[in-house]
């Protein structure tokens, strides 16, 4: 018996010590006591009785809620601390998963309101995989909006390319995690004022059937989080401008926002001629209707991608105007209108939609210089002059609709349609000149054009997007559905009008054509997600996602019959009918790992693709292509501490060749540099890892971030040039007469890119002001074919830059800003071709206030480029602006403005673009100098806050009214880690 009581006893305490080191979970919900919204970022700690030096603990996400995994049983102190709120603070015990429910944090009394240590402000935060910067701590003049905010904040930046964050495009800007003018960035940027912003957030927004399952599915991109403060998300702020100036120079528009909790209702709109632009990608890509130089030809991925292609613009274009996004070069008259509108229906149902509207009438005069690689000694380069006039016309809209059925499941859906009319004329002349590294002879003339082009096309896309999404009972446990569909239709119709020489003057012609073309297609796909929890750490998921992909393209091209005055001579080489269809199915299986500071996930798809293909006009062609693919992904997350963190990615995937680049079809829109498709393509294979390390320290304010990409394609669809060297060349039927070239797209291996970027933020105190540097390296690898012989363009890119901002008072707004870049190209193939080339803008920009409602403000930028084709390139010019106002009535709501537009009249705007086949310099028209008057009204009309709230308004320009402390908000960034368990 007594054996038997050791061994029981024995088994009770090993049964004990089992429980007791069972790993629990603690969770609970904090909210603000005054108006129930909820906080994010609060620190949440626990601190065990036996040990207070070994403390866990978390943050809240983005709904106040927290969850702190893996905690022994035992007793601990809990606190919960927030800046500008009393610490919560309770003694629990831990014997099974418990959930504290919800915890009212109180706001700190408001004689505290004024005690402000500046020097020693949060600046950023590290929060999870979320970067947050605290408005507060970046001063700027009170009528800057939060694209001037944003500019100060350590490696964020927006230009007339769109707004970059660490190097990588931003591709939605949401406030207070909720869409804002769809996916255009700098529509929320440029229209949303900086004194209603509480905090910047920066993440990594997942899709959100990713959101739901934490299974990154490759489809995240970079977003940006606007947080309001406290009593900034109630009233109506906005403003009205009109201005008239030199030149017949005009301008009108305004903004105005209705916030009213979670009903958020904006209207922007705009006319004007002075570059003032509003449109993003997908309005002046949809119908393909390009303003100046769509005759080029050649180049870039397959004779119409991007990704081995360089470009830099340097300086100039105009007048940054508002929400503007891919502004066009040229000088454009821009007419738009906008809304937004978000709202919560209840308690279930959230809503948020976009429209707008853009008309642009767009004129632009081009001259470029293109260096062709060749297989000899030779030189070849390519001249054009030319001038377009591109009318477009433009609605797009959006909505959004997620409906939160019960407590395990909801529906999201998304439609979105944009509907587009492009017409433009061009007129060009261009020449091509031969010459040689090595004899000193003069380049001599090969083949010339005189070129007219007329074109009007109209398109439609529409896309829509059904998610459900279950949750189980038991936790971790879901199943998702995703189905999305894709409609498209272009069809428009052409003239083309040419006067054509080549160096045998027998081939010399004339071309007098008429062409219609009409391409649709639709996209059908699905996805099925369902996840497994294993254990507390872990979790499996299952995936099977189908997709089918219709394609047709048609073209006609009919020439003038002499004889009769009409156009019935019918060209078969210039005329194309293809269908094409691409069907794949991919399923697989991925683990993931979370723990207190290590994430792991790592995923297997099988994916089968079929590529088929059918020419029926003018000759009859069929191909049936299969592709069998396993395509790995892994995620590694370390959490080295609150502050600091690093992700890992790796991906594959692949992308099929489009209907354009199958389309046996030649273009001859620039006789001299003729195009064409090929259907023997393949998809590509693409391997991509990527780095990001980011840490921010609170206590000195500094804030670094470095980032590393590296990519590799099997099968790369990049270019074959066929350039006669004497006699006219024959390639798959195609004549090239001597002077003139073909490029069509084929399969390459080779093709490999990197690149690197870093950022550092700290706060320079002896002139109070915020040092952000940043410096990047990148490398492209890229393979093409020229006359059969392959060439690798190495292209070398090594950039770096500083900004220093103004940290001193709202009255007092500057920046400093200096940006270099160095580019170094390198080819297998005529290595005389190697060239270098450099470029830097400096600028300073201020705005001051010496006196009541006087502002004085000018900008002045320095552009030097050197390296390129010759003086009509090589360029140093400033651009300087300036306007001086008035601001006068209640509350110094209405300001006049005398401004002036490039007063020393030496504005440019000069780009350099390299490919593996060419280097090309280009300048094209832009904005000169001009004077202008204008009237702005400002409106701000917040509603008052409750008794005993925070407030840091600004002094005479804003309402006392209250802001949340930092770190407050109502809402916040749908990303990361989707279900806790």
């Amino acid at each position: 018996m007594t054996i038997k009581k050791i061994l029981l006893t024995g088994i009770l305490i090993l049964c004990t010590l089992i429980i007791n080191a069972q790993p629990y979970t603690l969770s609970g919900n904090i909210i603000d006591d005054a108006d129930k919204s909820a906080l994010i970022g609060v620190s949440t700690s626990l601190t065990p009785i036996s040990d207070t030096g070994n403390k866990i603990g978390n943050v809240t996400d983005v709904n106040g809620n927290f969850h702190i995994s893996n905690v022994p049983a035992g007793t601990y102190n809990f606190t919960a601390s927030y800046i500008g709120y009393k610490k919560y603070e309770r003694r629990i015990t831990l014997g099974n998963d418990l959930n504290l429910g919800t915890i009212k944090l109180e706001v700190l009394p408001t004689q505290l309101k004024n005690v402000v240590v500046e020097d020693k402000q949060i600046r950023a935060q590290q929060l999870g995989d979320t970067t947050q910067f605290n408005a507060n701590a970046y001063k700027v003049n009170p009528d800057a909006s939060a694209e001037d905010l944003v500019a100060k904040m350590p490696g964020i930046t927006s230009d007339n390319n769109g707004v970059k964050v660490n190097g990588e495009d931003v591709k939605q800007v949401l406030v207070d995690g909720k869409p804002f003018f769809g996916d255009d960035p700098a529509a929320t940027l440029k229209n949303l004022p900086a004194e209603v912003i509480d905090k910047i957030q920066v993440f990594d927004k997942l899709s959100d059937q990713a959101q739901f399952t934490g299974f990154d599915d490759g489809n995240s991109s970079k977003a940006i989080n606007i947080i309001t403060k406290r009593g900034k998300n109630n009233g109506q702020f906005g403003k009205i401008y009109a201005g008239y100036g030199t030149n017949e120079r005009y301008t009108a528009g305004g903004n105005i926002n209705f916030f009213n909790g979670d009903r958020r209702i904006s209207l922007i709109g705009m006319s004007n001629n002075i570059n003032q632009q509003n449109f993003s990608t997908e309005d002046i890509l949809g119908v393909v209707g390009n303003s100046g130089g769509q005759n080029r030809g050649g180049g870039r991925r397959g004779g119409g991608g991007g990704r081995n292609s360089s470009r830099g613009s340097f300086g100039g274009g105009g007048d940054a105007g508002n929400f503007l996004v891919g502004q066009q070069a040229g000088i454009t008259n821009t007419n738009s209108i906008g809304l937004n509108y978000s709202d919560a229906w209840g308690k279930k149902i959230k809503v948020s939609g976009s429209y707008f509207f853009n008309a642009t009438d767009n004129n632009n005069n081009t001259q470029l210089t293109r260096n062709y690689f060749t297989t000899s000694d030779t030189t070849l380069v390519y001249s054009e002059n030319s001038g377009t006039e591109s009318k477009n016309y433009n609605h797009r809209a959006n909505f959004r609709l997620e409906y939160n059925i019960d407590s395990s499941n909801s529906l999201i859906l998304s439609p979105r349609l944009s509907v587009q009319t492009n017409d433009y004329t061009t007129n060009l002349l261009a020449n091509d000149t031969i010459g040689s590294n090595s004899d000193a002879f003069a380049p001599m003339p090969i083949s010339s054009t005189g070129n007219s082009s007329i074109a009007d096309n109209t398109g439609y896309t529409f896309s829509n997007d059904l998610l459900f999404r279950h949750k189980f009972d038991k936790r971790g446990r879901t199943l998702s559905l995703d189905f999305g569909t894709q409609l498209n239709e272009k069809k428009g119709t052409g003239e083309l009008h040419s006067l054509n020489s080549y160096t045998d003057p027998a081939l010399a012609d004339s071309l007098n054509q008429q062409y219609t073309l009409y391409n649709n297609g639709y996209t059908l796909s699905g996805s099925i997600n369902y996840t497994e929890p294993i254990g507390k750490k872990s979790m499996l998921m299952i995936n099977y996602s189908p997709s089918y992909n219709k394609n047709r393209a048609d073209k006609e091209t009919d020439s003038l019959n002499a004889a009769t005055g009409i156009y019935d001579l019918h060209s078969d080489s210039l005329s194309n009918k293809y269908d094409n269809t691409y069907i794949t199915q991919s399923g697989g299986i991925n683990y993931r790992l979370r723990g207190e500071k290590l994430s792991v996930m790592a995923g297997l798809n099988l994916q089968y693709a079929t590529l088929q293909g059918e020419q029926t006009y003018p000759y009859s062609y069929s191909l049936d292509k299969n592709f069998t693919s396993l395509l790995p992904r892994a995620m590694f997350n370390y959490r080295f501490s609150k502050e600091k963190n690093l992700r890992i990615f790796y991906r594959t995937s692949t992308n099929p060749p489009s209907v354009s680049q199958l389309q046996n079809v030649v273009d001859i829109s620039n006789p001299l540099l003729l195009k064409t498709g090929n259907p023997d393509l393949k998809q590509d294979y693409t391997h991509t890892l990527i780095f990001r390390y980011g840490g921010t320290n609170s206590k000195t304010a500094r804030n670094f971030f470095a980032f590393l990409y590296g990519s590799y394609v099997n099968d790369y669809i990049g270019n074959a040039t066929y350039i006669p060297s004497g006699d006219t060349a024959h390639v798959n039927g195609i004549v090239i007469p001597a002077g003139s070239q073909l490029t069509l797209p084929v399969n390459l291996n080779g093709y490999y890119t990197a690149r690197t970027f870093f950022t550092l933020g700290l706060p320079v105190d002896i002139v109070k002001s915020n040092l952000n540097l940043n410096a990047g390296l990148t490398y492209n690898h890229t393979p093409a074919l020229i006359n059969n012989e392959t060439n690798y363009s190495n292209n070398y890119a090594v950039n770096g830059g500083v900004v220093l901002g103004s940290n001193i008072s709202e009255k007092i707004d500057f920046t400093l800003s200096y940006n270099g870049n160095y580019n170094l190209v390198k080819n297998t193939l005529q290595t005389q071709s190697d060239n270098t080339y450099y470029s830097h803008t400096a600028a300073f920009k201020i705005n001051w206030m010496p006196y009541k409602g006087l502002v004085l403000n000018t900008d002045i930028t320095h552009n030097y480029y050197s390296g390129l084709t010759n003086s009509t390139y090589n360029q140093s010019f400033f651009l300087w602006n300036a306007y001086a106002g008035y601001k006068f009535l209640k509350n110094r709501a209405l300001e006049a403005r005398i401004s002036a537009f490039d007063i020393l009249n030496q504005n440019k705007n000069i780009a350099r673009t390299t490919t593996e086949t060419y280097i090309e310099d280009s300048r094209t028209q832009v904005l000169t100098q001009y004077f202008m008057f204008s009237l702005t009204y400002t409106l701000r009309n917040f509603k008052a806050m409750a008794q005993g709230s925070n407030d840091d308004a600004r002094p005479e320009y804003d309402h006392p009214h209250g802001d949340r402390p930092p770190g407050g908000g109502f809402g916040g960034p749908p990303h990361g880690g989707g279900m806790d368990y």
